[in-house]
């Protein structure tokens, strides 16, 4: 089991998502967290930046794993999450 950090600017994107896509994204961190399952990808000219992609939401994150621990940075529309 990884520890879930949240940046205060993800929690404020979090709040926005409609009712269902909040879920949506809430229940893949939850199943990254438990079990390191989930459409994952390394961002390319991010140096420890990584995407959960989570239908049309992107959540940005960081892994460290020497503390096991998922640091939460953005949770965005696909069209935002890489600009």
């Amino acid at each position: 089991m990884w520890q879930v950090r949240w940046r205060n600017r993800a929690e404020s994107d979090l709040m926005r998502l409609p009712r269902q896509g909040r879920e949506r994204v809430l229940t893949a961190i939850e199943r990254l967290a438990e079990t390191g399952q989930g459409d994952v990808l390394k961002l390319q000219g991010e140096e420890s930046e990584w995407r959960l992609r989570v239908g049309a939401w992107r959540v940005r994150l960081t892994i460290d794993r020497g503390n096991r621990t998922l640091e939460i940075l953005r949770v965005l529309h696909r069209r935002e999450a890489y600009r």
